[in-house]
């Protein structure tokens, strides 16, 4: 009888000295490198957008390929284990989207008397009476009530405020002025004596 072990340690032979079965061994194992490159080149890329540290991704890269192409599989699941869980960008947008809701939150305004919400065109709150604006007497806008000037037409409240008190407020006169009114006064009511006694 013939060796089974021997015949077929010969049929395998065979079968890898045919020219198809190398080619396709070849090309096997070329698909294998190919994608082992890719697979560090992806960690590298992968790791570079969820860390800022300039050596990560030389590192995630490093961690599939030591693993040879025949185990970078291995390599690419524990990476996935141990990367970070959110990209940069992911992270970006969470929080501009918090800084959104803020910006919203901050822009309901409420009365400063009651802590209720008012519109922002109101000049009273119609709960507690608080005065919220006032009204520019030159364009007739809204302004706060703090405003020292109006930010619509530059009108200048502090000086609009101060002219009526000056034009309210007598010009002052000084002693001469003074001294020439009495003493004009008091030759008007001396020649009005006289004409008085001059009468008959």
């Amino acid at each position: 009888m013939n060796d089974p072990v021997g015949a077929l340690g010969g049929a395998m032979g065979a079968f890898f000295e045919n020219s198809i079965v190398q080619m396709a061994m070849y090309a096997i194992f070329a698909y294998m490198v190919l994608m082992w490159i890719v697979a560090g080149f992806w960690a590298y890329r992968d790791m570079r957008d969820r860390s800022e540290n300039p050596a990560l991704p030389f590192l995630a890269s490093a961690l599939v390929i030591l693993f040879l192409p025949f185990f970078f599989p291995l390599g690419v699941m524990i990476y996935r284990v141990i990367r970070p869980p959110e990209r940069l960008g992911d992270v970006y947008e969470r929080n501009l989207a918090q800084e959104a809701m803020l910006a919203e939150v901050e822009a309901v305004k409420a009365c400063p008397g009651c802590d209720k919400r008012v519109d922002v065109e109101w000049i009273i709150c119609p709960w507690c009476r608080t005065r919220l604006h006032r009204v520019c007497p030159n364009c007739e806008r809204l302004v706060g009530l703090d405003w020292s000037l109006c930010a619509w037409c530059g009108m200048d409240f502090e000086r609009s405020a101060e002219a009526p008190a000056k034009r309210a407020a007598p010009a002052p006169t000084s002693h001469r002025e003074s001294a020439r009114s009495g003493m004009t006064r008091h030759g008007e009511a001396g020649e009005a004596g006289h004409a008085d006694r001059s009468r008959p």
